[in-house]
């Protein structure tokens, strides 16, 4: 961290009320980083920036997407926001400059073909448990690198995980995982950090090594494009969406159907089962239709 980065006013008490309001760390982290990068990419104090500073900031780095604007945005929309709550500021620059729309994301899942593709590339035990937990429980990298034996009831073939807001949910058990929890520790962290087993291994190794064994297999994405597959697959054999939705531990289905493709056989499944003398039949005879 450099100088400049610690003289940015008022940030140290907006981490302290951030963790007070119990958001992840990560969350905390990233609003830090981008306050700060404010700050050192302008010199002009975040606590003091009007409007025109803000849009000339965002208008200066044309290499950023339009996905990291719109999170960028938020980010100082959530700063000022603060600002305005503990008095510090009587107006919100944000509400002048607005936000970035969102862009439409789109599901990213792995290819079907390239699932045993990954799973016989070589690679060790716990690796193959990290991609397992993704592929058949959908899990995030950050609920994969807190998995402990405690989170695993055989009996009644459950898995516990605390997910987004700290939501403790059970999901159902996939065979393959039944098998895979057998041969790990019954007691503590499935993944402890190297030299430093008390602790869980960080959510960024548990990426870098999925991403790292996807590279080595030839296998294009992320450790998220596993999740991606997982809701896929799900909604192509035949779960309901809310099912899915509810696998998935999303609040929105909006949210759910980013992750899920419809595969093309399936649009073509639908398209086929189309019929126009259906369609006419229920609305009685037409005069001069002819149905072939």
């Amino acid at each position: 961290m450099t100088t400049t980065a610690l003289l940015v006013t008022g940030i140290d008490d907006w981490e302290i009320w951030m963790s007070a309001q119990r958001l992840s760390s990560v969350t905390i982290a990233e609003r830090l980083r981008v306050i700060r990068m404010f700050y050192q990419d302008t010199e002009i104090q975040p606590l003091q920036a009007q409007p025109l500073d803000i849009a000339r900031w965002l208008a200066s780095h044309d290499e950023w997407s339009d996905s990291t604007v719109a999170v960028y945005t938020t980010v100082l929309a959530a700063w000022f926001k603060w600002l305005v709550l503990v008095d510090r500021r009587l107006d919100n620059p944000m509400a002048k400059v607005g936000r970035a729309k969102t862009p439409e994301r789109l599901p990213r899942p792995i290819a079907d073909g390239d699932v045993p593709k990954l799973l016989k590339t070589r690679m060790w035990s716990t690796t193959r448990a990290m991609i397992l937990l993704a592929l058949l429980a959908g899990l995030r990298v950050h609920e994969i690198a807190k998995i402990r034996g405690e989170d695993i009831d055989l009996g009644a073939r459950l898995l516990w995980v605390k997910g987004k807001g700290r939501k403790l949910r059970s999901l159902p058990l996939h065979p393959l995982l039944v098998e895979i929890a057998a041969d790990m520790p019954e007691r503590g962290w499935w993944f402890p950090m190297r030299g430093y087993e008390a602790e869980h291994v960080l959510p960024r190794s548990v990426s870098d090594i999925v991403r790292l064994t996807m590279r080595r297999a030839g296998v294009p994405g992320s450790a998220h494009s596993l999740r991606h597959w997982y809701a896929t697959s799900l909604l192509d054999d035949g779960a309901d969406l809310r099912v899915v939705q509810e696998l998935l531990r999303h609040k929105s289905l909006a949210t759910t159907q980013i992750y899920t493709k419809v595969s093309n056989h399936r649009q073509r499944e639908a398209i086929d089962g189309l019929s126009l003398a259906r369609h006419l039949r229920s609305r009685g005879p037409q005069r001069g239709a002819v149905l072939r």
